[in-house]
């Protein structure tokens, strides 16, 4: 083969994957931007707003499978080694977390439609600021993903723990308020249901972080990162992994 040639398919494979990149990168801003219209059709107690957030998720969906469409085409065509496999199965992963974090946000704006329903509660404000957090981690972690930038989605990785503790306090806060009065269990019960597909969303995008990190470093990040959520054990003895 010709220089000339082998110069022509490696331009062709870097302008599939940038493509690819781009792709993935306006499948994340989709899924983030359903997560804040899920949060603002809740402080609206906009029913019909709601089914139409969940409606939008058939989107992702379909460019979820569009993209492993041409991962599947890029393993095809180019047989890609080493670090170049890397980035077709980074982005196969990627594209998979997405699709996660906008099934929960979805499930956000389903648990909105039986809240409205009920007299509203002051905890409710809360979520935004779980949403925010969360929102923020997956808009970081798609621009290191976009930049092939391994310390930035190590940052993400670790400010996680920040959206952990955040959710902590607001659990905490909601069995208050159901312990105070029981009329505040139903909505309460929502609102936890809400939270957590919050904090699942950051886990999500932790698990982007990692793929980054061996996409980039060809290992997997194996450092400790200290766990936050202590929902489940209120009193832990010790910190640890974060389960995917």
């Amino acid at each position: 083969m010709s220089g000339s040639s082998k110069e022509h398919i490696i331009k062709s494979y870097d302008d599939e994957l940038t493509r690819l990149t781009g792709e993935i990168v306006r499948m994340g801003e989709l899924a983030v931007t359903q997560l804040e219209a899920a949060i603002d059709v809740i402080d609206r107690r906009d029913e019909r707003a709601a089914q139409h957030v969940v409606s939008n998720d058939d989107a992702i969906d379909l460019l979820e499978q569009e993209i492993s469409h041409d991962v599947v085409r890029l393993l095809a065509l180019r047989a890609p080694i080493a670090g170049d496999l890397r980035n077709v199965f980074a982005a196969l992963r990627i594209a998979a977390d997405i699709e996660r974090i906008g099934d929960y946000a979805a499930n956000v704006a389903k648990r909105s439609i039986p809240l409205s329903m009920v007299a509203p509660i002051a905890p409710t404000n809360g979520l935004g600021y779980l949403a925010e957090l969360a929102a923020k981690e997956v808009r970081d972690v798609l621009m290191a993903y976009r930049d092939r930038d391994a310390e930035h989605a190590y940052q993400v990785w670790k400010d996680d723990a920040d959206l952990d503790e955040a959710y902590t306090g607001y659990f905490r806060q909601l069995l208050t308020y159901m312990m105070e009065d029981p009329r505040n269990i139903t909505p309460c019960t929502h609102l936890l249901f809400m939270a957590k597909n919050i904090e699942r969303i950051g886990d999500h995008a932790t698990n982007i972080a990692e793929s980054i990190w061996y996409q980039v470093n060809g290992e997997p990040l194996t450092a400790q990162r200290a766990k936050r959520d202590f929902t489940s054990n209120p009193e832990p003895t010790k910190l640890g992994n974060k389960q995917d």
